[in-house]
């Protein structure tokens, strides 16, 4: 906001000189072409190159400030692509642990499952064994 009030200004300055000489700027003055002379008013024609430039850097001036805009809307997207690309791995990852870990899970209560299951039997036959001895001593 500031360099585009500044430049308003001098811009503004610059026109109320033109303004005020505009008499000197109007004025011919003998011109040299290199192979001829031509009565011309010099001040016109510095001015209007002048103009000229100040067109000319202010498209160069938007040129780069659009590729430069361009540029970045391309390296977001790159970045945006490369972010999902990671959220997809970890969320696989979860999806690969979630599951690596059930199975787990599922194994250790199967586990678990059979040690249960053999300390029945042993109970079982503890309790059986126990008790035979008994019924043969009241036979």
């Amino acid at each position: 906001m500031a360099r585009a009030l500044t430049l308003f200004v001098v811009l503004a300055l610059v026109g109320l000189f033109a303004l005020i000489n505009w008499g000197a700027f109007t004025a011919l003055t003998p011109i040299s072409l290199g192979f001829t002379t031509a009565q011309a008013p010099l001040g016109l024609i510095m001015l209007g190159l002048s103009a000229f430039l100040c067109v000319l850097f202010a498209v160069w001036v938007i040129v780069l400030q659009a590729s430069s805009l361009r540029d970045a809307r391309r390296q977001t997207k790159a970045l945006q692509a490369q972010r999902d690309l990671a959220d997809r791995a970890e969320a696989s990852r979860f999806t690969e642990l979630r599951a690596d870990l059930l199975k787990r899970i599922d194994e250790s209560s199967n586990a678990t499952a059979a040690h249960i299951a053999q300390l029945e039997d042993r109970l079982e036959r503890a309790r059986v064994l126990s008790i035979a001895p008994s019924d043969q001593q009241r036979g």
